[in-house]
């Protein structure tokens, strides 16, 4: 486990990627796509955690632009309305860059087979949506994706597998928002939804409130089943 530097595309500055590498020398890759409190312990042991179940992990810290190297918890107000303010500040369109050049590099990496996923939660996993649509990524997975139902549109660009995880009580993400992605996206070839009932928003982020063990145990399998079928062929 280790932090590298990438240049940004568009040859303004570089940017840190957390890096966790599986004991096989050889296996696919998985971006892992921060929350809005940057690239914390949380999204470092789950890149750790993908490592161990065989993929080479890359999560790059999206936040650089405003400010580098971010690291905020939700338990604390101060820093979670922080986190909210980066939010907000973010650039989307750049995001999306740095984590295409993220897809180029972790392609590039010794032993990795040349296939890379994404994986990512909260505004990440907005961004996993985005990455489908937008990237040429093999697999993408997001876990309680907000405003997703502001971009179905997107959807007729997303050509390869694309997996969401979405929370029945999320606070961040109406009802009314979740049936219109049933809606737009349940027909969708390339895409699957999984629905969790009774858990709010972030119910996979192992120290946050929300945090409900069975819900995170069972979207957890999934994802490894789903980047085991598309990413390594089993």
């Amino acid at each position: 486990m280790t932090n590298i530097t990438i240049t940004a595309a568009d040859k303004t500055g570089s940017f840190s990627v957390y890096t966790a590498a599986p004991k096989s020398s050889t296996g696919p890759a998985v971006v892992v796509i921060q929350e809005i409190f940057g690239v914390n312990y949380n999204v470092r042991s789950i890149c750790d955690w993908l490592a161990d179940e065989g993929f080479f992990a890359f999560a790059p810290d999206l936040f650089w632009r405003q400010k580098p190297g971010i690291e905020l918890e939700a338990k604390n107000p101060e820093e979670l309305q922080a986190a909210f303010g980066y939010m907000k500040a973010f650039d989307g369109q750049k995001g999306l860059d740095d984590i295409q050049t993220t897809i180029n590099h972790a392609r590039s990496v010794s032993g990795v087979n040349g296939k890379v996923g994404a994986v990512g939660y909260c505004l990440g996993g907005y961004l996993a949506y985005m990455t489908a649509a937008k990237t040429d990524i093999d697999a993408s997975v997001g876990y309680y994706g907000v405003s997703l139902d502001t971009k179905i549109d997107e959807a007729k660009t997303i050509k390869k597998p694309l997996m969401l995880h979405i929370a029945e009580k999320d606070g961040f993400v109406s009802p009314e928002a979740q049936a219109a992605m049933h809606k737009g996206l349940d027909d969708h070839p390339a895409v699957t939804l999984y629905d969790y009932a009774g858990v709010d928003h972030g119910f996979a982020r192992i120290e946050g409130s929300a945090y409900h063990k069975e819900a995170a145990t069972l979207a957890n399998k999934r994802t490894i089943d789903f980047f085991n079928k598309h990413l390594k062929g089993a």
